[in-house]
């Protein structure tokens, strides 16, 4: 009875040391997940694999560094941006990013999981007052929204990708000038759409003004061709014409031929 605490000590110690490291070397990967293998005795950083979602058995003296891959989205204010005319510019972005799941253990090894503090944020802060700089605070206002979100999109997915990160997207929510900077420029904007809807009148009333004088001009070339190709021996034609046509009406009338003006006939209809 003696031996058998004795014998069964070991075999517990044994247990409570199999169990102390199979819960070191157990590791979960969750949905959305990667993990980075660290080495111990192996060389470091494992660059050449990623670990995928799921339960994964490693040595107790290495250490798997878990990173999310999924896209992110960080609200960003980047504030005391110059325009090119030296304007205070603040700017409101969305970025969405993830780290490049293929390289993520070169990622770990070149900048950590603060990847986004070292290298995302300065990346975008450094762009936008590159890309801000070169407009005028009217053209930030007014109408370069979508070609500044395009060009700091473009140039920071390039930077970044020389790190094992992936730009998915840059939103530029917001472009705030200074307020007296903002109703200068609208009081400019108010003032050209009533000078082009000035402008416009005075086009529509031209046009109308040449119409009238168009259509003028045509009824007078009009008359005068006419009154040219009406000459006395016409007139009496038509006239004994007519009176041809009257005379074989059935009405009461009285005809006296070459009493009028230029020998035309007068008629005197039924009284």
């Amino acid at each position: 009875m003696e031996k058998l605490p004795k014998i069964g000590l070991p075999i517990i110690v044994g247990l409570v040391v199999l169990v102390i490291l199979l819960t070191k070397s157990a590791v979960t990967i969750g949905s959305g997940e990667a993990g980075v293998l660290y080495k111990q005795f192996g060389g470091g950083v494992d660059i050449e694999n990623t670990y995928g979602e799921g339960f994964h058995i490693v040595a107790p003296w290495n250490r798997m560094i878990i990173y999310e891959v999924r896209e992110q989205t960080v609200p960003e204010s980047l504030q005391e941006l110059l325009s090119v005319d030296g304007l205070p510019i603040e700017v409101d972005l969305s970025i969405q990013f993830k780290p490049n799941r293929q390289s993520l253990g070169k990622l770990h090894q070149n900048v950590g999981q603060e990847y986004y503090s070292r290298k995302v944020k300065p990346a975008i802060n450094s762009v936008a007052r590159s890309i801000i700089g070169q407009y005028t605070a009217e053209e930030l206002y007014s109408s370069k929204k979508n070609t500044i979100q395009n060009e700091i999109q473009s140039q920071t997915k390039t930077d970044l990708a020389k790190v094992n990160i992936d730009l998915i997207q840059v939103l530029v929510e917001k472009i705030e000038l200074p307020k007296k900077i903002t109703d200068a420029i609208e009081d400019k904007k108010t003032k050209e759409q009533e000078l082009e809807k000035y402008k416009y009148l005075l086009q529509t009333e031209e046009k109308e003004a040449d119409r009238k004088r168009v259509e003028a001009q045509g009824k007078a070339d009009a008359n005068r061709i006419l009154s040219a190709s009406l000459t006395d021996k016409i007139l009496q034609d038509k006239g004994i014409e007519a009176t041809m046509k009257l005379s074989e009406s059935p009405n009461s009338k009285v005809i006296v031929i070459g009493s009028g003006e230029s020998g035309m006939p007068i008629i005197l209809g039924n009284q």
